[in-house]
């Protein structure tokens, strides 16, 4: 296994962990340290967001690219933001139906490359994909920034108007997606 699966696979790991500090119950009710369980969880998801960038970047650049890397990187990338989102709805309220939208599209994409890889195609993602998920992930962090006693994001909801951002994006990328791959559904027919 070469170093850019391992990379990816170790945000894979990273999501429970993430999830086990952001979480109310476990580690503030055991530990007494809420507030830190939410910081701990904030800096493990920017790493294993971060990881995004350096495993694709590695793998193109040392030509590297692999067919388990473009199998393994969607759905790290899926567990990882589905995760935070649902994750947010409990600890901050995030509505529902923008957790819905967004975990919506990832099933209809999910499928279209189940419907590829049946034909023999393996699908990347594209540059709205790559958009969708950076601009997930900035508004995901910037979510739990706000209640830092440092943040610099005050009572306007940053990170809310991000989220609505990211909505756009998802629905975007998705429409984008389907148009671009709809040859494969109709040759499916």
């Amino acid at each position: 296994m070469n170093l850019p699966n391992k990379i990816t696979i170790s945000r894979i790991i990273a999501t429970p962990i993430f999830l086990f500090f952001l979480v109310p119950g476990w580690f503030g009710q055991f530990f007494g340290l809420a507030d830190w369980g939410r910081y701990a969880a904030t800096v493990i998801f920017v790493l294993a967001a971060f990881t995004d960038m350096i495993d694709g970047n590695l793998a193109r650049k040392n030509n590297l690219i692999s067919e388990l890397g473009k199998f393994l990187d969607p759905i790290a990338d899926k567990l990882l933001v589905t995760s935070a989102l649902i994750a947010l709805i409990k600890t901050d309220g995030l509505s529902v139906w923008i957790v819905f939208i967004i975990v919506a599209r990832e099933f209809i994409v999910s499928g279209f490359r189940l419907v590829a890889a049946g034909q023999g195609v393996v699908i990347a993602a594209d540059k709205w994909g790559k958009i969708k998920t950076v601009t997930q992930i900035i508004a995901i962090v910037a979510i739990l920034l706000r209640d830092f006693p440092f943040s610099l994001i005050t009572d306007f909801p940053v990170g809310m108007a991000l989220m609505y951002a990211a909505v756009f994006m998802t629905v975007v990328s998705g429409i984008n997606y389907m148009v671009k791959n709809s040859k494969i559904l109709m040759a499916d027919r």
